[in-house]
């Protein structure tokens, strides 16, 4: 009988460590990316605004974003499992948009409209 109790207490104790231990596995990673905002209504431009929301949300494993403005920075959520920082970043860099030290794919940038360009 003890014998019993001590193997379903091991059982358990197992079955508890898999299950933190794929939790943490799944846990969203955040990446605030620096980048350049040349207008103050990207977020909501017609065009460029609503180009970039669908290609990043696109991305598989992205789960949401903000984008500051002020501060110039993109901060994504993503599921590692999924994706990677450097994978968005590409991304990000053919909606032509510079990602830290990735600069903007010059095709895409030149289709953004006059107002979110550096002029």
């Amino acid at each position: 009988m003890q014998f019993l109790k001590t193997i379903t207490l091991l059982l358990v104790t197992l079955m508890s460590a898999q299950l933190s231990f794929s939790q943490q596995l799944k846990k969203n990673e955040k990446a605030v990316i620096k980048t350049h905002i040349y207008c103050d209504h990207c977020k909501e431009c017609e065009t460029c605004g609503k180009n970039f929301q669908s290609g990043l949300l696109k991305l598989k494993g992205v789960k949401m974003y903000e984008l500051d403005q002020n501060y110039m920075t993109i901060t994504v959520y993503y599921n590692a499992q999924k994706t990677n920082l450097t994978t968005i970043k590409t991304r990000i860099t053919e909606l032509g948009y510079d990602a830290d030290e990735m600069k903007a794919d010059f095709s895409s940038y030149e289709k953004l409209d006059n107002c979110c360009k550096k002029i």
